[in-house]
């Protein structure tokens, strides 16, 4: 019996790894993990599961254009979920290349083994990322002449939100909440508190800027903990490892050198739009307020922002269903680099040469240019500027603390759930 790993990253979408037990030439049992998203109201699992075990017990060698049309056929088969960031043939890549680490004599029916996705061929334009979302930047942002993002088009020449979207934004009401310090485990449990909430229709919709109480990874709703995570370094800097409820990938902060922030909204502030479409509306008054400070914001790939100087920070979002009539919500959440510990970044996050195989860079910290070099601004004052535009240009906007009863079931929940072995190991 052996075990191995395969991995695939579609040009310009997310990495897809798959980890395959196998013995007697036949596939014992897999597991499916990466940074892609699905977007869903229901359980985001089930499409997981179901497309490993449509992997278990296949006999090897595999055939290439089988292994492909089974996976598709089992993502068409749960239209509720939507695969964001790879499709049927980057999960088959990720198996045949997990498999023939296993057997070299593997008929895969195709000159390259594994679908030609990856790193040294010329993928079509079919095997390119499936959401067109018109990205403005290469793959290194340092090659970006000009931003014409969506958000750029849509934004007045004073930077205030034009009447494209403000029928969208002004539908709102939120309450702008700069949130007291908490814990790595509390953040992710408020998260999912406040957004069950509004989708239930007890809370209205918020804003609510983040402060941490340590350093900490968090990783991805589907990401493998010790793919992604040195576990040992990250124990011996003091951080803790955390899984959130949202996909995507890893992220390093440390309390004064990040900004955090998440929006809790009904499902019908992104009605008719895409997964890329409701990315840019819930970023707009970012971008905005981010361009007031002189920064010149785009979105570099679907859940990514950046200007010239490189990554700034990062998305990821993730829908529920409202219980009761309830109206549903859209969880949104970014993270921004203020400053950054690269070497530190660098000892504790694992990346694959993979994940990087469509970057012109091949560190993830050389990716990364912090906000602080872009502004010369303290954290606080740009926080207090991203506030203050929120006030302004939301004319129903009102702060507010977050109560204490939902912050009280937070800390329950944090204790029972998030802290705990069973949901940061669930995919390990």
């Amino acid at each position: 019996m052996s075990t191995t790993r395969g991995e695939c990253k579609l040009v310009g979408g997310k990495l897809v790894g798959v980890t395959l037990t196998i013995a007697n030439m036949q596939i014992e049992s897999s597991r499916l993990d990466g940074d892609f998203f699905i977007s869903t109201n229901d359980d985001d699992i089930v499409l997981i599961k179901a497309i490993e075990q449509c992997i278990d017990g296949l006999t090897l060698p595999l055939d290439t254009a089988v292994l492909v049309h089974t996976i598709a056929q089992v993502i068409g088969a749960h239209s509720e979920a939507q695969l964001v960031g790879a499709n049927a043939q980057s999960i088959a890549s990720a198996v045949l290349r997990a498999a023939r680490d296993n057997a070299d004599d593997i008929d895969t029916h195709s000159s390259d083994s594994d679908v030609r996705i990856g790193t040294g061929t010329k993928p079509s334009a079919a095997q390119h990322f499936e959401h067109d979302i018109r990205t403005p930047c290469s793959a290194n942002p340092r090659d970006c002449q000009q931003f014409t993002t969506q958000a750029e088009s849509q934004l007045s020449s004073s930077g205030k939100f034009a009447p494209v979207l403000s029928s969208r934004w002004e539908s709102l009401n939120p309450l702008v909440i700069h949130d007291v310090p908490r814990s790595p485990a509390a953040q992710m449990a408020l998260d999912e508190i406040l957004a069950e909430k509004v989708a239930d229709g007890t809370l209205p919709e918020m804003l609510r800027v983040w402060e941490w109480q340590s350093s900490a990874v968090i990783i991805g709703r589907f990401q493998s903990l010790h793919n992604e995570v040195n576990l040992e370094e990250a124990k011996r800097e003091g951080i803790t490892v955390v899984r959130r409820v949202t996909g995507g990938g890893a992220m390093f902060v440390e309390p004064n050198n990040t900004i955090t922030y998440s929006l809790y909204a009904p499902l019908s502030f992104v009605e008719g739009m895409d997964v890329a479409q409701s990315y840019r509306l819930c970023d707009e008054w970012l971008v905005a307020a981010l361009r007031e400070l002189g920064m010149n914001v785009g979105f570099s790939s679907m859940n990514d922002l950046a200007s010239e100087q490189g990554k700034i920070g990062g998305a990821a979002q993730r829908r529920f269903a409202g219980k009761g009539g309830g109206p549903g919500a859209v969880l949104h959440h970014v993270t921004l680099a203020y400053d950054i510990d690269a070497g530190k970044m660098g000892r504790v996050l694992r990346v694959s040469k993979e994940k990087l195989s469509d970057k012109a860079v091949k560190s993830v910290a050389k990716r990364v240019d912090p906000m602080r070099s872009q502004t010369g601004m303290s954290r606080n004052a740009i926080i207090d500027h991203l506030l203050a535009f929120l006030v302004e240009h939301l004319s129903q906007a009102q702060e507010a603390t977050v109560p204490h009863a939902v912050a009280n079931q937070a800390h329950e929940l944090a204790t029972q759930s998030f802290s705990k072995d069973a949901w940061l190991q669930c995919i390990v």
